[in-house]
């Protein structure tokens, strides 16, 4: 959805798919017609925006075949969808029974994540809509923590130096800007906004710097505001925003039901105690609270004892859009649990889950609404 900040700035509000399994171009499209065009519809509005999701091999063969690029532009322009972000994240296998820490490799000491980024922002340069300003591509931040010494920090980079340069061969090309946003996470060599400041110290930020995930804020239990002047302090732009909630409890037993064997869910406590995922944390006797990577849906409150950290995220959209000037343009919702939320809550049909991401961005579209942002 398109909006705009009361100071005539457009802001960009969007759907993360890679809450979908599909890694081809046929699949991607089909994704299209299940998902995409019924929440466009649920929601009457001219145009939804999506935030992208291809895969490591349909990104190389979009890279590779302008017919194929422009024969997605026309599929999206057909049913009334825009892209102005991809998620870079997941380099493929997102939905596979278990991912857990498969989805931080490649990381950015390998040429394979460069290509792979690259191959991106070529493909979103050709599907920018001619009247968007820039194109966005989050990525992992840097690795998992481990093993990290100063000759793999030295191999990332260089692989950001070049990584800054191939963009601006493509806006070159092009006449299209797309910047990449490193996003920090629990557990990563960059976990936080502080971790970002240190270890993305010296990076071009003409055309790098940092997705805000609001779900992973929390989870390292960072205030918005003094974690947004950090940024601005060291110069580094935000790229993109994710609008996600992690799941919030006192009583860390009440957790149980959404220990899963897919994903990871790194839980926190506000006294620097961690674990690395859920089922670590419940063996562990890790005091409480405990807030836990698990993106649960922006506009549904899960049975107390259970809280969310949507709280978190109004505090953290009131410094990104409430002020005279936004801090970023991009908004994406990013909740991509929907699969193995506990199957009471969990969606039995596609119809179903296109209503919770219908709702999920009605809520996102209401929240920037009071700030000032109107449709």
């Amino acid at each position: 959805m398109r909006l705009r900040h009361p100071s005539g700035t457009p802001l960009h509000l969007s759907y993360c798919t890679n809450v979908h399994p599909a890694e081809d171009l046929d699949g991607i499209l089909a994704q299209l017609d299940a998902y995409a065009v019924p929440i466009r519809a649920r929601l009457e509005v001219g145009v939804l925006g999506l935030g992208l999701w291809p895969a490591a091999p349909v990104a190389a063969a979009l890279a590779a075949d302008p017919a194929a690029r422009r024969r997605l532009r026309r599929e999206l322009d057909a049913r009334g969808l825009e892209v102005v972000t991809f998620n870079g994240f997941p380099y493929r296998s997102f939905h596979d029974p278990v991912v857990k820490q498969a989805v931080y490799h490649p990381d950015w000491t390998t040429p394979a994540r460069l290509s792979y980024t690259l191959d991106l922002a070529r493909v979103l340069a050709d599907l920018l809509p001619d009247d968007v300003a820039r194109g966005s591509v989050s990525t992992l931040p840097l690795a998992w923590r481990t093993p990290w010494d100063p000759a793999r920090s030295d191999a990332a980079a260089r692989r950001l130096d070049r990584l800054a340069a191939g963009l601006a061969e493509i806006e070159a090309s092009t006449g299209r800007t797309v910047r990449v946003a490193f996003e920090p996470e629990p557990g990563c060599v960059v976990e936080s906004t502080g971790q970002a400041v240190t270890h993305l110290a010296g990076i071009d930020t003409d055309r790098l710097g940092v997705c805000l995930d609001l779900a992973h804020l929390a989870c390292a239990w960072e205030q918005p505001a003094a974690a947004l002047k950090g940024l601005r302090a060291a110069g580094l732009p935000i790229v993109k925003v994710q609008l996600s909630a992690a799941l919030e409890s006192a009583d860390p037993g009440a957790l149980r039901e959404y220990a899963e064997p897919r994903f990871l869910h790194q839980t926190r406590n506000p006294y620097g105690g961690a674990a690395d995922d859920l089922d670590e944390a419940l063996a562990s006797g890790l005091p409480g609270p405990w807030r836990v990577h698990y993106h649960v849906p922006l506009h549904a409150d899960p049975a107390p004892p259970l809280a969310t950290t949507v709280p978190v995220l109004r505090e953290a959209l009131k410094e990104l859009a409430g002020g005279p000037l936004p801090l970023c343009d991009h908004y994406d919702v990013e909740t991509y649990t929907w699969g193995v939320l506990p199957p009471a809550l969990r969606p039995r049909t596609p119809a179903e889950l296109a209503a919770g991401i219908a709702g999920e961005l009605a809520f996102a579209r209401d929240e920037l609404r009071d700030l000032g942002v109107t449709a």
